[in-house]
Parts: C-alpha cells; structure tokens; sequence
C-alpha cells in the first residue's frame, strides 16, 4: 500500500527490486499493479539468492522482468537500465503475446482465484452493487472483485486515489476480475458482467436512471472531503435502494458513512470491513457506528455476500408482506 500511494503522484519508468522481496507473496500483487503501468522490473541478486524467475506465476524472465547480480560494476547497472524501456502495449485478458524467441506466453494474472457459484442463492432479480474505498483499497477491491464472475450484477465503484492514476486501476483490476472492469469518463449504460470505477475523477459519479442502469456525472465540488464521494454515489441510489447492494470497504475518515445509513434506510442491504482486514478502519468504523452496516464481515467475505445478496429474488419489503 505504501508502493501504490507512493506512484499515485509520481509513477516510476522502472523499478529496482532486492531478490529478497521478489520471492515474497506480495511481489505478485506489486508485479501486477506495474504491470498495467507498463513498467518494468530489475531484480538484483545475490550470488546465494533463491530467487528465479519462475516463482513468479511460473514465468520466465520476459517482457517486464529482468535480473542482474549485485556484483555487477556500476556502469554494467547503468546500460541495463537503459536498455529497459516500456512495453509497446498492454496484454488484455483475451490476448497471449511471445517472448524474445516467439514462445507464446500466458498473461501474468496476480490474485485470480477460482469462481464458484455461492451456494444457496438464486437467479438475479436486477438488483445492482455499489461498492467505497479508500486507503488499503485496492487489495480490499481485488480480493472482493475475484469472487464476482462475468456474469456479475452491474457494479459501481468510488475508490479515493489519485488524479492520474485511475486509468491504471481500472485495468489492474480488469486483468484480475473475471467481469468487465471500466473506468468511469462519460455517461454510460452499465449492464450485468460489467463493473465501473469511478478513480481519479475531477466530479462524482451518480446513478441517472435504473432501469436500465446508467451513470452520469456531477461537478458540484468536493463532498466529505472528496471527489468524487462514495456519499454521493450511495445517495444517488437511495431511490432505488431495495434493488441495491452496498459495501464500505477499508478507508480513512468518514466519506460512504452516511450514504450507508441513508441507503439502508430506505431498504438496501448493505455490509462493511471489518477492523482486522481493514488497513484503516475510518470508513467502515464511522459507518458502523452509526448503525448504517447489517454486516460487518472480513473483507474475504465481503465478495461472495454481495452475490448472494444481489441473486434474492424477494427484497425486504416483499418479506415483510408475505
């Protein structure tokens, strides 16, 4: 988290890495994150070092990961470096490309778990999910995300980030989640098996009309603080909120708290982090205090219940009346 707050302002052309690290879990999740910004890695190496390449989702050395020893001279570093530009074009999730030699290659695919079908819930009935974050995010997001399929409700996003950084997100998270991730820029339908995250915008992101679902945007200036809010997003949908599915994820202060509260008022059902996966636990904390949560579940969880949810076939009030 600290790798992703520090590029939003400033995004590397390169990154150096000690073997070390690269054999950690977590390099999966920072290769990924530079994947979508076409940057590439140099790992140094120790002469001892357990590192190789293909720890790395059993991936060679290739078109974004390089090694060189730690005894090398300095101008020997200094040519690698040069030599490293970026990669012409991404990789989609349909597409394959070759190395060097003209081996094809899978893509790299950072924290894709396997889709199942959870179990005990029943064919979707249009209802929609609407999902805030903040710091720690973009991990709460990919983890949640792996659970939904390509067949998933329309999803909405407000993940707080930085101006130039959405784009970026929204492909990271496009090449880990089986459904459609795109970015929110203009006026749009959002139809099942498609997820839109608002990033980096300059206004917030809103619901025009349900049914069909389609999003449009507005300029009236930061509220809670941000730009755009998960309030305003969660208000937009109050309207409609026994056909929504509503989660605030882990986040700093206090901006979804009350568009939580006012959503499920108005009857959606609605769920946020809990503290010990959360990485700040401002958001869903404040949100939970005010009784705005009917669940507060480990982010781990927080995916499959929106599915769930989202396939009931009777709302609330249908409850109530029978």
């Amino acid at each position: 988290m600290n790798t992703y707050n520090e590029v939003e302002s400033s995004p590397p052309n390169i990154v150096l890495i000690s073997d070390r690290l690269a054999i950690l879990p977590e390099f999966e999740v920072m290769r990924g994150l530079f994947s979508m910004m076409d940057v590439r890695w140099l790992v140094f190496q120790g002469d001892r070092s357990r590192f190789t390449p293909r720890q790395i989702s059993g991936l060679p050395t290739g078109a974004d990961l390089f090694t060189i020893p730690k005894s090398a001279r300095p101008d020997a570093v200094l040519r690698q470096l040069r030599s490293l530009t970026r990669r012409p074009q991404r990789v989609t999730k349909s597409e394959r490309s070759c190395d060097s030699q003209g081996r094809s290659r899978t893509p790299f695919r950072a924290m894709v778990t396997q889709i199942t079908e959870p179990r005990n819930c029943v064919q979707s009935d249009g209802k929609i999910v609407l999902i805030g974050a903040s710091t720690g995010g973009v991990d709460a997001l990919m983890t949640v995300l792996s659970k939904f399929d390509q067949y998933c409700p329309p999803t909405l996003i407000v993940q707080h980030t930085g101006e130039r950084f959405g784009s970026s997100l929204a492909n990271l998270l496009d090449r880990n989640c089986p459904a459609k991730v795109h970015l929110a820029s203009t006026p749009r339908g959002v139809g099942p098996g498609e997820v839109v995250i608002a990033a980096g915008l300059s206004s917030h992101m809103i619901i025009k009309q349900f049914a069909p679902l389609r999003i449009d945007f507005d300029l009236s200036g930061p509220v809670s603080g941000h730009q755009p809010s998960v309030d305003v997003l969660f208000r937009s949908a109050t309207k409609y909120a026994d056909r929504v599915v509503a989660a605030l994820l882990t986040g700093m202060g206090r901006d979804g708290a009350a568009g939580l509260k006012a959503l499920r008022n108005a009857g959606a059902s609605t769920v946020v982090q809990d503290e010990a996966t959360s990485v700040v636990y401002g958001m869903p904390r404040a949100a939970a205090e005010i009784g705005a949560a009917e669940k507060v579940l480990p982010v781990q969880k927080i995916g499959e219940m929106l599915i769930c949810e989202s396939k009931k076939r009777r709302n609330r009030s249908q409850e109530k009346q029978a």
